[in-house]
């Protein structure tokens, strides 16, 4: 995969407590159990990590790990 879902995953491990080895890029926030305070910690938290602004229609509870890793990389990308 790629260096951004590799932070991804990593932002995920610290902030939220799961385990980065049993992530799957298929996973979706929803399947992780993550409710929309926690999408929204999250939000934030990669917004800071990848100097890119992510809304709530591109990081959503189903939306994947890879899809989400996918927009940041355009959005970072582009900047």
């Amino acid at each position: 995969m790629s260096d951004v879902y590799d932070r991804l995953t990593k932002l995920l491990a610290n902030g939220f407590g799961l385990e980065p080895e049993e992530l799957k890029p298929e996973d979706t926030f929803g399947h992780l159990e993550m409710d929309s305070l926690a999408l929204v910690e999250l939000t934030v938290a990669a917004e800071e990590e990848f100097g890119v602004t992510l809304t709530e229609a591109e990081v959503g509870p189903d939306s994947t790990l890879a899809q989400a890793a996918r927009v940041i990389e355009a959005k970072a990308g582009a900047a």
